[in-house]
């Protein structure tokens, strides 16, 4: 219970201090936490943390922020901006899927290795760049 404990302070307060400095660099509140997470990571390194126990954390904060995005997301939006959304969108997922198979196969990977890398690349893009435009409107 108190690794569970120790585990929430950490990262609570890691999350309230680097989102304030980002959002005030410009930067937005996902790439704060992204920071915050690189900061922390020696520190849990040395309280030799269970990463078993970092990834049920990390899932959760996936399904919210997933769940976020869906609600703010309306249907009628979504259906007008349609042709934008498929052309720009999936430029953008295609892109970013073929750069980053690119630079996987550069670094000697098999291509069906490097396209799962960079499907899965995009795709973590596409959530970030998304929740970025909402906070700058």
């Amino acid at each position: 219970m108190t690794d569970f404990l120790l585990l929430a302070f950490i990262f609570l307060c890691a999350g309230v201090i680097s989102v304030p400095i980002a959002t005030r660099l410009g930067l937005g509140s996902v790439l704060g936490y992204l920071i915050a997470g690189i900061i922390i990571s020696p520190i849990l390194a040395l309280l030799h943390v269970d990463v078993i126990a970092i990834q049920h954390f990390a899932e959760f904060g996936v399904v919210m922020m997933l769940f976020l995005v869906g609600l703010e997301l309306e249907p009628k939006m979504l259906w007008a901006m349609r042709a934008k959304l498929l052309g720009l969108g999936g430029g953008q997922v295609g892109i970013t899927t073929l750069a980053v198979m690119a630079l996987c196969m550069a670094f000697g990977q098999p291509w069906t290795i490097a396209l799962a890398i960079g499907l899965v690349m995009a795709l973590s893009s596409t959530a970030i760049v998304l929740q970025t435009l909402n906070e700058k409107a």
